[in-house]
This record gives structure tokens, sequence and C-alpha cells, in this order.
């Protein structure tokens, strides 16, 4: 298939030769390992997963068949900043790309959507969220979808270390759009996760291509260090070894910029970059960075993805990563362009318990899932439900929230039915008196009585889909359709907002107890899994044996022999790390507990409120109520969650 070709597979026409595109349009010599692999399969119509290393050209395995294949080829990402590049460099070459994410203003989304019916745009970025927005459902669902590519395919897999609930209805989702051939993309999957994305879009096992983890140009080091010695250990470094692109990753927002200011204050100029700086800020620090040759950035996982730059000559981890999956996306970004490049992990024991309780954080007390299933159970047949209103009325986290919700789908108590926006702001374009004119009969006074039920606000008119459809003894659709062709005829301009999801039972629970329980258990086992990660970090800064090889057997890949550069090959290991050393919570703090539970009895019912307040983690309930703003809030975030928790209990059944 690799030769020139024009024939009809799945139903479509493939045109060229892959090798003459390559050159041709994206100006690349030869095929990196694997890509061919993955094309030609798509090619055949078969559906594909790619695992290749960060940097290891996984966007071209979907970017040059789209140029091949009539019909459109939808990509999901996460990533609205990768998305926004890659458009830009297809653009240079010549090749024509849309994005369809929320920061599209109306007039540029209206351009897109009139590429793609023109067929002059073939490849559409679109991020997942979209998929939840009635108006682009509509639109994609007249699409011909000739390839359905989706990036960061691992976060549909549970036991991934990025697990999002979103990502498990695209399978589903691709049903839907009758997408010819799905493409699964990933630089981080055990062999566990692509099990579970091979599952989920019925992939061979001989159309599961996985190019080498492992990068000898990559030198593993690393080295234990304490609060004592921490900066000067990475600041000795940067002054010992010769200069050129540096990544640092640290935890926290407020750690990057103080470990910015003080190398720059040490004479080694550094700039700090986190999700915190606005849109603009973010992208200049991102291209200075790009154009330099030896640039310093101390920046939060906020930081890498989808940045074009081949040269990072080292990638330094100030803060242990969350987990051996973390730690392989990010040092990936280091040599990309095969020269030698140093990754070292800072290991500081302390840092556990912030990474920890950022996982503690998300699970919820039993009271609260049991409250989220009476509330669920509270529904009717068919029913659409605010995910904000969810997670605010239970006191759990979103993301939480829905992947509770996704539990219930996965197990056949729901089923998801087409989101909708209950409002719509509207700003008219032309008088009432122009728009009318276009119509006669029933319609024009159906648009009439539509624009009558708008409600003027300062700058904008407000319409309640719901509450019009019922004044006008319509079906709702009828509004939106109607409201879309106003939009779609430049008459009106059209911002959506409370977005609310469908749902129908399938089935209802038999005990709302003994499903709340299950799913409380659920929620901490993966509190375990997460937490868990954790170990393999620490076991690899402590390794026997050769770092690269274990890292590499980590993602189902065998070296022959050690890397012999990593810290274990060269002698400089194995560290021990120190135990870290009991802290009793002190009579201050059973004070502050006993004060704040008089003030808020409705907030710290059950000690692990109260664990989480102390621990510095924050819940709906506890923002809403402003109590994150205390002066005691976060006092234990030093202190392992589990214990604060274990002392919390002992202290109520004491009393």
């Amino acid at each position: 298939m690799n030769q020139a070709v024009q024939n009809k597979t799945a139903g479509v026409a493939v045109m060229g030769d892959p090798k003459r595109i390559l050159a041709d349009q994206f100006g690349l010599p030869d095929f990196r390992d694997g890509q061919l692999a993955v094309i030609d399969r798509l090619l055949a119509g078969k559906n594909v997963a790619a695992v290749f290393p960060t940097g290891g050209g996984k966007s071209l395995c979907y970017q040059l068949p789209s140029q091949m294949l009539e019909g459109t080829t939808v990509v999901v990402s996460p990533l609205i900043a990768l998305m926004k590049d890659q458009c830009d460099a297809l653009a240079a070459r010549g090749i024509k790309a849309a994005r369809l994410d929320s920061s599209l203003t109306p007039e540029e989304f209206r351009s897109s959507m009139q590429g793609i019916r023109d067929g002059s745009i073939k490849l559409v970025y679109v991020s997942p969220e979209r998929f939840f927005n009635e108006r682009f459902l509509a639109t994609v669902g007249s699409m011909h979808v000739s390839l359905f590519a989706i990036d960061e395919a691992h976060c549909i897999s549970q036991w991934g270390h990025n697990f999002r609930p979103d990502y498990l209805k695209l399978a589903e989702l691709s049903k839907e759009l009758a997408a010819e051939r799905v493409l699964a993309l990933t630089a981080t999957a055990t062999p566990a996760v692509l099990q579970d994305i091979q599952d989920a879009f019925h992939i061979a096992d001989e159309d599961a291509i996985r190019t080498k983890f492992h990068r000898p140009n990559l030198q593993l080091v690393s080295q234990v260090v304490d609060s004592s010695n921490h900066y000067e250990t990475l600041l000795g470094r940067l002054q010992q070894r010769p200069r050129g692109s540096t990544l640092i990753y640290v935890t926290l927002q407020k750690t990057a910029e103080e470990i910015a200011g003080r190398l720059t204050e040490d004479g080694m100029p550094a700039v700090a970059y986190h999700a915190g700086f606005k849109p603009e800020e973010r992208t200049a620090i991102q291209e200075e960075f790009i154009g330099s040759a030896d640039g310093i950035v101390v920046a939060t996982i906020a930081f890498g993805m989808g940045i074009d730059k081949s040269d990072i000559r080292y990638v330094y981890h100030y803060n242990a990563p969350k987990s051996l999956e973390s730690y392989a996306q990010e040092i990936g970004r280091a040599g990309r362009d095969g020269d030698d490049s140093v990754c070292e992990l800072l290991l500081n024991p302390n840092d556990r318990t912030v990474l920890e309780n950022f996982v503690y954080g998300d699970t919820p007390s039993r009271h609260n899932v049991g409250r989220f299933i009476d509330l669920m159970s509270g529904q009717a047949d068919s029913f659409h439900i605010s995910h904000y209103k969810l997670s605010f009325e239970t006191d759990i986290r979103i993301l939480v929230a829905r992947t509770l919700i996704t539990y219930l789908e996965l197990d056949g108590y729901i089923k998801a039915t087409s989101p909708r926006y209950d409002s719509y702001k509207i700003k008219p374009l032309v008088t009432s008196k122009s728009i009318l004119s276009h119509f006669k009969g029933e319609p024009r006074e159906f648009a009439a009585n539509l624009l009558g039920c708008l409600t003027k606000g300062r700058a904008w008119f407000t319409l309640n889909t719901i509450l019009t459809a019922r004044q006008l003894k319509c079906d709702r659709e009828r509004v939106i359709k109607a409201i879309e062709y106003m939009s779609e005829q430049q008459w009106l301009e059209i911002q959506v907002s409370d977005l609310v999801h469908g749902y129908r039972w399938l089935r209802r629970p038999d005990d709302n107890k003994v499903l709340a329980d299950d799913l409380f258990v659920r929620l901490t086992r993966r509190e375990h899994t997460e937490v868990s990660r954790l170990d393999g970090i620490f076991d690899l800064v402590k390794a026997e044996s050769c770092q690269a090889a274990m890292l590499s057997d980590h993602f189902g890949e065998s070296l022959s022999e050690p890397c012999g550069q990593c810290s274990s090959c060269t002698g400089d290991g194995p560290y021990v790390i120190p135990a870290p050393t009991s802290r009793p919570l002190g009579s201050s703090v059973g004070r502050v507990i006993e004060n704040l539970t008089q003030q808020y009895p409705d907030h710290f019912t059950t000690a692990r409120d109260q664990a989480r307040f102390l621990c510095g983690l924050s819940s709906p309930a506890m923002i809403r109520a402003k109590l994150t703003r205390n002066e005691s809030y976060g006092v234990c975030s030093g202190i392992p969650f589990p214990e604060v928790l274990a002392q919390l209990s002992d202290q109520s059944q004491d009393g």
C-alpha cells in the first residue's frame, strides 16, 4: 500500500503515494520508526493504536492520511495549545486545518465550518468537551468522517495515570459518527493500558504499533536531597554543566516563581511558567524558550505539552513527578534532535506528602457519595442535570462527580443522551423587522413570537430555551433550529451557557446504600492506585540495577543490556530514602477544629472533612463558605493526609 495507489478502501477513495506526500507536502525525507506501519494500516481501513515515545512523530500518523482520504479527519485532543501550534505549522506548509475549541469567535467557527463543508479543510482538531455541545454534535453528525484520531488515548483507561471520564465516551462516539477507521495515539501506555485502548476501539494485536521506548541519548540521573541542600544542588548542577535549553519541573505554582527568582538572583536567568499566568503570557514564555539556545524555564506540568523544540539539553525534576508515566512524558521532551541530554531527578522525600495529598483531596466522604446517589435516584426516567450543580449540591469535586456518573454508565444504570445548553445569549446584528421580512405565514408568526421571548440585558439578550418552548407550545428542538438558522444567516450572534447533560435510566438501583458503598470503595481503590504510583518513582531512585531498564520494563520493553550511564550503572546509587517521621497534631490544631465545628457545623461532620481542611484540600462547599481563606486552612499541609485523618479519628473516638 506504500506505493502510488488510487483504490477504494472502507468505501473511501485513497489517493496518492505516502512517501511522495511526505516529501511534497510535509517536506520530510523519510518516515520515522513506526509511522509508515501505522499509515499503511489506516489506508487499509483498519483501526490502529500507535504507542510512540514523546517526540516520536505521532501527529504525522493522522496528518498525512488526512490528505489521502476523501472525507474529514477528526482529531480529538485535550490540548488547545497543541491544536493551535499544529494548525499554524500545517498552514506554513500550505495544508489547511481547523481547530474547533471554545476559544474561537463566532466568525472563526463559521469560517472553519464552511471550509469543512466545501472540502478545502480535511483535518479538524476538536477538544473532548466540544462533544458536550449539541450545536457541535449536530454539525459533526453531517460530516463524512474518514478517520477519527484520539490523542492522549491513555486517558480512556481507568488504570492510566491521567484517566478522563470524557474519554470513555469516545469509543461510542466514533460509532455514532460512523467513523471509517480509528487511530488511538499515546506516548505513555503500559501493557494493561494499551489493552484497554485496544478493547475500547476494537484494535487487533497486530495493529497495535509500539516503537522502542528506550532512548539511549537520554541519561537518567537521580539524587536524594533534603530541604537543606535541595536548591543548592540544583544551582550547582546548572553551574557545573555546559549551558543548554533547560526545563525544571516543580509541583506548585508558587515554587515555580520562587525557584525562577532565586536562580535569576544567582546569575542563572530563569523564567517561571504555570497555569496561573494569562494565555498571552504563557504564549510569550513558550515562544521565547523555543527560540533560545540556553533558556531556563521553571514550570509546573502545564508546560511542555506539544512544545516543538528539539534541542532541550536538560530536564530537571526539582519536585518528584506523580508517576512513572508522568516522568517518562516529561523527560521525553529532552533530546528530540538525537543529541545527548541529561534528565535528573532531585528527590526530596518530603515531596511525597504534597503529591499524596493531591490524590486524597479528590476522594469525597462516604456520606457525600450517598448524597450523590440519592440526588441522581430522585431524577425522572429521562433527565438533564448540570455537573456543576451536582458537584455543588453533593460537595464532590466536579471531575470526581463526572467519574461517578461514568461508573453508573459503565454499570448499565444510566445512558447518556444529548447534552444541551439551557440558556442562550443573543446579540441582534440586524433589526427584528429585517429578520421577519425573510419569513411568511406561520414561520413568520413563530419567529416573531420567538424574538418576543428574548429578555434584554445590559449588552446581550437572553433566551431560556426550556421556558420558551413551553410558552410557544413547541419542541425545544424547533427553538434551537430557529436560533441556529438566524445565526447562520448572520442576523444574530450567539453565546451559550448553562450546560446540562442528558441521561436516561436503564435500570434503577435496587438499594441506594449498597450502590453508594460500592462506589465509595471504587473511589478509595482508585485513590490507593494513584498513591501507589509514587512508589514507582521512589523505587526508580533507589534502584540497585539499571534505571533505564527498570523504566523500560514498566512500559513493556526489555533492554538487552544495562544502559551504562544512569546513576545506578555509574555507581552513584543505590540511594537510601529516609523514612518520614510521625508528627503529632498538637492541642492547638484540636482547638482550631473545635472552633470551626461550632461555626460551621455542616462543613465538618466527619474526620475526613476536618482532615481536608487542615491539609489544605478544598471542596466545593469549603470554597463556597470561603473557608479556604481561613488563616488555619492548610496548617497541616506538610503532614500526610492519612496521618492527620488517623489522629483526628482517634481523638473523636477518645472523645
